[in-house]
Parts: C-alpha cells; structure tokens; sequence
C-alpha cells in the first residue's frame, strides 16, 4: 500500500515499482497482452517506416500504446472480479465484456490508422 506521508521523488518512484509490477502480473497472467507487447515491438519499429511525417508516426506508435494501456485495464477489471467471487454474476460479465469491448475498440482503432497511413502513403 502507498505511504501517503512520503513526497518528492520517493513517492515518484514507488509508483513506478508499482506501475512495474503491475506490468509485470499482467505479462505473466494475460497471453493476450502478451501477444499485443509482441506485436508492438515489430509495430512500432514498422510505424517509422511506413509513416512520412512526425504526426503520422505519433499516430501508428500511439495507438499502439494505447491498446497496451486498455489492456491494462481491462486485465485490472478482471482481476478485481474475479477477486470478489467465483460464481457467475450479470454484473461481473458485464463488466468483463465492457472491458473487452473497449480493448476491441482499440484494435479497430489501431486499424483505421494503419489502413489509412498505409493507404495515404503507399497506393495514393
């Protein structure tokens, strides 16, 4: 649990051991995140090719983060379900699929911008 009493760059850096170990549970419980941290490391490389300019390539690499970062969340609203029981509730599924739902939101989106930057700079 976080100290409340502590400031400055103590405090900064137990988030950051925080924000590690929450990358961490997810890597070693999620394949699916896994599986997207996989294909960001060949994306994001791929994003400075395939975009032309300093915007383009925010883009492609920003959306790629942000699907890891729902991700994150998603795993975050998972694992707070499951952690209130194991028996099957409306309310728990739902909020299972919302979180899905918003990760799929993200790779349509991630999608649209490498369609349209791949579009715009190779068959245009």
């Amino acid at each position: 649990m976080a100290n409340h009493n502590q400031n400055g760059i103590v405090r900064v850096w137990r988030a950051f051991l925080f924000s590690l170990a929450g990358i961490r549970a997810t890597w070693e419980h999620e394949a699916a995140f896994r599986l997207e941290v996989w294909l960001c490391l060949v994306m994001i490389p791929s994003a400075l090719w395939v975009g032309t300019s300093a915007v383009e390539r925010a883009l492609l690499i920003g959306s790629c983060l942000v699907v890891l970062i729902t991700e994150l969340l998603n795993s975050a609203i998972e694992s707070a379900i499951d952690r209130i029981g194991e028996d099957m509730h409306a309310l728990s599924a739902r909020a299972k699929d919302m979180g899905s739902a918003a990760v799929f939101g993200c790779l349509v989106l991630i999608g649209l911008f490498w369609v349209v930057v791949i579009w715009n700079n190779f068959f245009r």
